[in-house]
């Protein structure tokens, strides 16, 4: 049987580059996708290199309603066949509700709800046809309780967690397995996009590196569980909303989204941890 092929949405940086690499290093083929062909191709390249596995790039911009299908006839052309996809491209704004441009929050539906749909209504065929096949999609523990100063953000990744489970009830007996993998705060370019870098919940929380997250979304896959909350801290937030109120929730949330100043912040910069779990390996 040939090796399970996986296309991996916002491959070019964060949570979804180093889940190219894990997959990468235990042998399988790729196709990456994020906007920029540059920095896919840089990608490429590295991942070439490294692990000698097959790599294709598409540069689309998922935001787009036409990019779905895009990728999906191109890769029809070329009788490249996926039998992984991994919905991992998504972005947030922080702010209040009314301060926040509908285009932001449009942005966020489009990217972290209507491309993974899209994707995943186009791909969800040929595997159920070979009775072979995985989805992989990042949700969030946001996706568990409501967030203040990131509403839409929390909402989208709801999306993604109810749809995913019902999915995988869908998809029983098919060959076909869906994973949500629900990582919390992780060193990624989310942080910076998000205007989030001086927030409590990045300077004085427990943020993971990508590296551990793409490590336990792996694995958590191949072991097709159907959700992946990588971290103690993270396996206890999950769980305390069994004993919060919804209300209680929400507080503390909005708490984690303020902002702190200079002298109470651990002054952690994008890619610190990111950096130093890569000097460990």
């Amino acid at each position: 049987m040939s090796p399970e092929r996986a296309l991996i949405t916002g491959a070019s940086s964060g949570i979804g580059y180093h889940l190219a690499h894990e997959f990468a290093h235990h042998g399988l083929p790729l196709v990456l996708v994020a906007p920029v062909e540059a920095e896919l191709k840089q990608v490429a390249q590295q991942l070439q290199t490294e692990h000698e596995v097959e790599v294709h790039i598409i540069a689309r911009n998922l935001e787009r309603e036409a990019a779905a299908q895009e990728i999906y006839d191109e890769l029809l052309r070329k009788a490249i066949d996926i039998h992984i996809l991994v919905n991992n491209a998504g972005h947030g704004f922080r702010g209040r509700s009314w301060e926040i441009p509908i285009h932001d929050d449009v942005s966020m539906v489009r990217l972290n709800i209507e491309a993974p749909l899209r994707l995943t209504k186009l791909f969800i065929k040929p595997m159920l046809q070979r009775e072979r096949g995985r989805i992989l999609n990042t949700a969030s523990v946001a996706g568990f309780e409501p967030g203040p100063l990131l509403n839409v953000y929390h909402a989208t990744k709801a999306f993604v967690l109810s749809w995913s489970e019902a999915l995988s009830v869908e998809l029983k007996g098919t060959g076909v397995t869906v994973t949500a993998l629900c990582p919390g705060p992780t060193d990624t370019d989310f942080f910076p996009k998000a205007g989030m870098i001086d927030t409590r919940i990045f300077q004085k929380g427990s943020v993971a590196a990508p590296q551990d997250v793409a490590h336990a979304g792996y694995h958590g896959l191949m072991k097709e569980q159907l959700f992946v909350v990588p971290g103690g801290m993270n396996k206890a937030l999950v769980a305390a909303r069994r004993i919060l109120s919804e209300g209680a929730q929400a507080r503390l949330n909005m708490k984690f989204y303020e902002e702190v100043s200079v002298e109470d912040s651990q002054r952690r910069e994008r890619g610190d941890l990111e950096k130093a779990a890569a000097e460990k390996r």
